[in-house]
């Protein structure tokens, strides 16, 4: 077999330490993007486009860590290219994968730059100091994109549109003033002269950027707010979107990989190799850590020569919970959990809870849990390396951070990270999965794998070891306690969280809080004015590799909450909705949302209540999640034991927008993605083992399951806040709440499906 490791050496740590190591590395390596840049312009857009920036190859080594000190955002040249032909391509931020954001920055540029949208080319910048706009940090994550970036971007627009006009005044011998642009042109009305951007840019290009710029009125604006159609609507409804998944490279091998069955199990022997690797087309054989693979002329050569080898793989531990060991169960750790009686670290204090729970009329208690999740995307996990004979690694890896990918694959490959040429393609599905998580992505093995065959190597997962290497969300258990008063209304709430955040796992060395605000969110922080209040967490880790997922700890959390919100609501004799109006008397915005989404399904009703002869009922909860806030009402009826969702009202306020549409349609999606969960996703570990290979053991919400959607957005005028996720953590509680109030059956512990539901 060709070793990896003796027939081309790579000193590969742990993807953990890799990942760590890169953290604290990223913000000394800023300055490569801009080599990276001259070669993404002038090889990818060719000759005739011309780079708004001195950005040439041979700038030397110290000039490019000069850069490191520019602030991130403020460069023109990084961000926009105009060709000749007044074409303008946008290098974006931020990585596209399905949500929008490439037509959104379209918007928000070309309405100060004063270019219609739909002439924008839109792709992911290189790996640079410019892109570093979230803080001195670059992601695409947190439903942050467009909030973040939204004052930048328009700064940029304007400010380039001042660079066009200074430049055509320069060359018309007027007065700036005298001046006009109009969809890239700058006209001088009176001589009725136009002049092009692309004619102009290298004059503007000599021209300092000014730091007083104006931006247009809100009042006068053309695209911003406007439902415009989305820029790469046409090239995925013709397949003519490219992918990682649909790239290929010359000469290029294909890699299939067979993961270890026990997570951080290794390979002891093969047994059958020469007979694989005299299989047709397969080129070689490799052990990997934790892995085999085998490279071939075709995947699915490779993939049924993978799936051939008999492999002997070591033994997992016999139990514990420090790794995923032989008895490791999802149900063991939820015991675990609720177990737990360690001291719990406050997570959110107010009031005196002791003492209102010690005159209180009632008490009621209860446990939640939610399940692991996988992320179930569309595209299986896939990334190419090759290395160049100048010495680069060039790597093509779907990711939602691109310098921290590129800090790793540097590391990896030993080389230093100007080395490395990162590609960002567009995702095929996105919810948290791209960004890294150790082993669950495929670049480190192409890397290896490439480095191993002199070849470039596509690795592409099957569906079967996506779900096997997939980071998950985390299972999740909170214990609440709730003092209510003789007027039932609740004087105190108390909640124990017990388990681990993705936050803390993957950036604890950067966020140091002890308290992970990944594990807690959703259960702290909640608008409603109940007095006294003690929030704990404790710090539980998973042996198995967690996630992000789309809404986080939102995404069970608030049902949690809301939950038992609605149980506190029941043991005080109040109607659901009754107190939650009552208990954000004192925040309108929150009011205003809750009063829209009942006014949007004709009026609160719980129920039961007939439908065509159907009995139905109804269920509300509120969430505020990335700066946003939602209200959500579900209907829900039982038939046959399975719950039936008929319409789904969700009243939602971020702020302030930029497209409506994609507004609408991401709240749409993210309902959908909620219901998924709370109706029917869980993947179980049982034996050390998860139980679910595939969509036929994993089931997701169907067209059959899927409601009606209302939506209505609700701009308050406060900071604008994120989009992607919000819609999502509403709708768990809204769904179970409706169905305690059809059956009377408090349903703690989801998803749905695995309860007997009966009228």
């Amino acid at each position: 077999m060709d070793r990896l490791l003796t027939a081309a050496p790579i000193k590969l740590k742990d993807p953990l330490e890799l990942q760590i190591e890169a953290q604290s590395a990223v913000p000394l390596m800023k300055a490569e993007g801009v080599s990276n840049l001259s070669r993404r312009a002038f090889l990818g857009f060719g000759a005739s486009a011309l780079v708004l920036g001195a950005l040439l190859p041979s700038v030397p080594v110290r000039a490019q860590t000069a850069a490191a000190a520019v602030k991130p955002g403020t460069r023109i040249p990084a961000f926009l290219v105009i060709g000749k032909d007044n074409a303008v391509t946008l290098l974006s931020p931020f990585v596209e994968g399905g949500q929008g954001i490439n037509t959104g920055l379209a918007q928000i540029v070309g309405e100060e730059l004063d270019v219609n949208p739909s002439r924008f080319t839109v792709e992911c910048a290189p790996p640079g100091p410019d892109y570093a706009v979230i803080n001195g940090l670059r992601m695409t994550g947190g439903s942050f994109s467009t909030r973040s970036s939204y004052p930048l971007m328009r700064r940029l627009g304007a400010t380039a549109r001042d660079m066009m006009i200074r430049a055509a005044a320069a060359k018309l011998k007027v007065k700036p003033e005298s001046l006009k642009t109009e969809d890239g042109f700058v006209i001088h009305a009176v001589s009725g002269k136009r002049l092009s951007y692309g004619e102009l840019a290298p004059v503007a290009l000599a021209l300092p950027p000014r730091d007083d710029v104006a931006l247009r009125d809100p009042a006068s604006f053309r695209y911003i707010r406007q439902p415009v159609a989305r820029l790469d609507v046409r090239a995925k409804s013709t397949g003519k979107a490219v992918y990682a998944i649909d790239q290929k490279l010359e000469g290029m091998l294909y890699a299939a990989v067979q993961h270890a069955p026990n997570q951080g199990t290794t390979v002891r022997s093969v047994a059958n190799e020469a007979a694989v690797k005299a299989m047709p087309g397969v080129h070689s054989v490799h052990t990997l850590p934790g892995a085999v693979a085998v490279a071939a002329d075709s995947w699915w050569r490779a993939r049924k020569a993978v799936e051939t080898l008999s492999v002997s793989w070591s033994a997992p531990a016999a139990s514990g919970l420090d790794t995923v060991a032989a008895d490791y169960a999802s149900d063991g750790l939820l015991a675990a959990l609720k177990s737990s009686k360690e001291a719990g670290l406050p997570a959110e204090t107010e009031g005196d809870a002791a003492g209102a729970f010690a005159t209180a009329t009632k008490v009621i208690e209860a446990e939640y849990d939610a399940p692991y999740l996988a992320h179930g995307q569309l595209e299986p996990p896939s990334s190419i390396a090759r290395f160049n004979l100048d010495g680069t690694l060039e790597l093509w890896a779907p990711n939602q951070m691109p310098e921290l990918f590129q800090s790793v694959a540097a590391q990896a490959a030993g080389l230093a990270p100007d080395k490395v040429i990162l590609h960002s393609p567009m995702l095929g599905g996105f919810f948290g999965r791209h960004f890294l998580y150790g082993s669950a992505n495929p670049f480190l093995q192409a890397i290896q794998l490439a480095k191993a065959t002199g070849r470039p190597v596509k690795v592409l997962w099957s569906r079967e070891e996506e779900f096997r290497m997939d980071a998950l969300r985390p299972l999740s258990f909170s214990r609440f306690r709730a003092a209510i008063g003789k007027d039932g209304r609740p004087t105190a709430i108390q909640a124990r969280t017990v388990g681990e955040g993705p936050l803390g796992r993957w950036f604890g060395a950067v966020f140091k809080d002890p308290v992970d605000s990944s594990a807690v969110e959703g259960i702290t922080e909640k608008p409603y004015a109940i007095p006294n209040r003690r929030m704990e967490y404790v710090k539980f880790p998973h042996p198995v590799t967690i996630a992000f997922w789309r809404s986080v700890g939102h995404s069970m959390n608030d049902f949690f909450y809301e939950g038992f919100l609605d149980e506190i609501a029941d043991a005080g004799g109040q109607d659901p909705f009754a107190l939650r109006m009552d208990l954000l008397k004192n925040k309108p915005r929150h009011a205003k949302l809750l009063g829209t989404v009942a006014a949007m399904s004709g009026g609160w009703k719980r129920g039961p209540y007939e439908v065509d002869g159907v009995r139905r009922a109804r269920g509300v909860s509120m969430a505020s999640p990335f700066g946003s806030e939602t209200a959500t009402i579900a209907e829900v009826s039982v038939q046959g034991g399975e719950t039936q969702v008929h319409n789904v009202w969700v009243a939602f306020d971020p702020g302030s927008i930029v497209n409506p549409a994609i507004v609408k349609s991401q709240i749409e999606s993210a309902v959908a993605l909620g219901l998924s969960a709370t109706l029917f996703e869980e993947l179980v570990y049982k034996d050390g083992v998860r139980q679910s290979h595939n969509f036929d053991d994993y089931p997701i919400l169907s067209r059959r399951s899927m409601p009606a959607v209302h939506v209505e957005i609700v701009e308050s005028g406060a900071p604008m806040g994120g989009v992607g996720e919000p819609g999502l953590p509403g709708v768990p509680p809204a769904v179970v709440n409706a169905v305690a109030a059809l059956t009377g059956q408090r349903i703690r512990s989801l998803p749905l499906a695995k309860n007997k539901i009966g009228v």
